[in-house]
């Protein structure tokens, strides 16, 4: 993986490769937390670490700003399942979740992606 910067803008976390094609992760901000919605990175980039990039740049904006992250798209869900030390910013029903808990939940959100798209 290059280096790369994350960028925010509006309610996107933006990643934009030297190809002109762009990574992003979609967030929502509502009563003190953060919704993290729908992260795409494009197909050739894929497998090199930028998703994991764009929710490590909600996670410290998150907790500069005191906000809780809940998260809403598999890709965020996985993350949390790999990265249990990151779990300390999640918003408390998240956070409170077992791992056999949280891994249901993002199977539940695949299937909910997959039917939707």
């Amino acid at each position: 993986m290059g280096e790369v910067s994350v960028e925010r803008r509006g309610s996107v976390y933006l990643i934009k490769f030297g190809d002109g094609s762009k990574a992003w992760l979609s967030f929502r901000e509502e009563n003190g937390k953060l919704y993290l919605l729908e992260t795409y990175t494009p197909e050739q980039h894929r497998g090199k670490g930028y998703g994991a990039k764009l929710v490590e740049a909600a996670i410290k904006d998150a907790e500069v700003r005191g906000l809780k992250i809940v998260p809403v798209c598999s890709y965020s869900i996985y993350y949390f399942l790999k990265n249990k030390e990151a779990r300390k910013v999640l918003a408390e029903e998240y956070a409170r979740m077992s791992d056999s808990e949280l891994e249901e939940y993002f199977k539940r959100r695949v299937d909910e992606e997959r039917r939707k798209h």
